[in-house]
This record gives C-alpha cells, structure tokens and sequence, in this order.
C-alpha cells in the first residue's frame, strides 16, 4: 500500500504539472489559476513527504525500492540530494528540538529567519546549476511565465508548508514537559485539516514517537498519543 499511495502521489504531481506546463494558457487571466497554483503546491508537498517516508524505510519493504523512490520524490521535487536530507534527517530525530538539529534554530525563533536557515540546510550549488539548466532546455517548448508559476513557484511556497506545519509549529519555543521527549508538539483540529494543511504531518509528536508509521496511517496514533 506504501507503494501504491507514494506512486499515486508522484504521478498526480507529474500529470497535473504536465497539463499547466502545456494546455493552461496565461493570456486569460482567470482565477483557475491560482487554484491550479495550489494545488500543484499540494502535490509538491507530497513529493516531499512522500521522501520523508522513504527515509524512515516506509514506502517498500524492498529497501532498493525504497531508495529509488526516495531519490526520486526529491529529484522532481527540485533536485534535492536524497542522501544528504537522510543524513540530516537522521539527526533530526536524534536530537529534535536541539543545537544539534539541523532543523532546528537555536540562533532566532523568527519565523522567515528560521526558515532562512532551515533552507540553507539543504539547498547546495549544484542543485540551483541544475535547476537553471533545465529551466533553460524548458524554455524552448514551454512559456516562461508557466515554468515560474506552475513549476518553480508551488515548489518554493510547499518548502513553507513543510517547514510551517513540520518544523516552525510543532519544534518553537516554548517547550514544555508535554512536549518531551520530543520537543514537539502536535497539531489540534480535525483530521481533515490536518491531511489539508500537511499530510497529517502536523501530529509531528505522534511522528516522533512512532516514526514507522506512515504518513496515511498518522492519524490513528492521535488517540493513543493523547
């Protein structure tokens, strides 16, 4: 089913981008825009959550299954490094909440400071050359203006959903007992906004405390956390 789902995921992303890159014409300036804007935000959150599951071994039993979906999800979403996001994954579990946390900002709790440095964490270089050189090969058959507003802006705002409802809310200050031994809180409200706002991502407590859970099944581990 982990299979299924992250696939599903993957080639809903694709067919939608497919579809605004060549059939959507900008010269009408129709608010369907913006809806397909955003969902194409939600489907590049996805992407990422769908890598995030990789990571903790959940989308295949099949490790190398596993792992070619995790590279994949992070290749399309903007040419993140799977390994290196593991590796500071990894420490984010082992210390969340704390200096050692790269998700983590122990400098400022500002919100866009925060998410200055969160970002830093992870973008290099060689992804922003690989980015600029496939914009460029795209350019030659699709718009400009649907390139910037169908495929690099949504990338750009889900990198604020995640760190919003993933990293900002669940790990800021202040903590609290309740919050141990995590250093993370869990978001309140129905299930329904909770798979809206971030794939269930923002019972980010009940993620720590049980991280072979899979996204889609997040929502049963409420209770028990509770």
């Amino acid at each position: 089913m982990g299979l299924v789902i992250a696939l599903t995921v993957i080639l809903l992303w694709a067919f939608h981008l497919l579809y605004l890159l060549i059939l959507v014409d900008l010269s009408s300036a129709s608010p369907i825009i913006l809806v397909h804007m955003a969902i194409q935000t939600y489907l590049y959150t996805g992407l990422f959550i769908t890598a995030h599951d990789a990571m903790h071994g959940l989308v295949s039993p099949d490790k190398a299954i596993n792992k070619k979906i995790g590279r994949l999800a992070t290749r399309l979403f903007a040419a993140l490094s799977f390994s290196r996001l593991l590796e500071k994954h990894q420490l984010h579990h082992q210390f969340p909440g704390e200096a050692a946390d790269p998700d983590y900002s122990v400098h400022s709790q500002n919100f866009w400071l925060w998410w200055f440095s969160f970002m830093k964490n992870y973008i290099s270089w060689w992804q922003i050359i690989i980015m600029a050189l496939l914009f460029n090969i795209l350019h030659i058959w699709v718009d400009q203006w649907n390139l910037i507003l169908f495929w690099i802006l949504p990338s750009i705002l889900a990198t604020f959903q995640l760190f919003y409802f993933g990293t900002y809310r669940p790990h800021r200050l202040p903590h609290t007992e309740t919050m141990l031994p995590h250093n993370s809180r869990s978001q309140k409200g129905p299930n329904w906004w909770a798979m809206l706002s971030c794939y269930f991502f923002g019972y980010h407590y009940e993620h720590h405390e049980w991280p072979h859970i899979p996204w889609w099944k997040l929502y049963q581990t409420k209770k028990q956390a509770q």
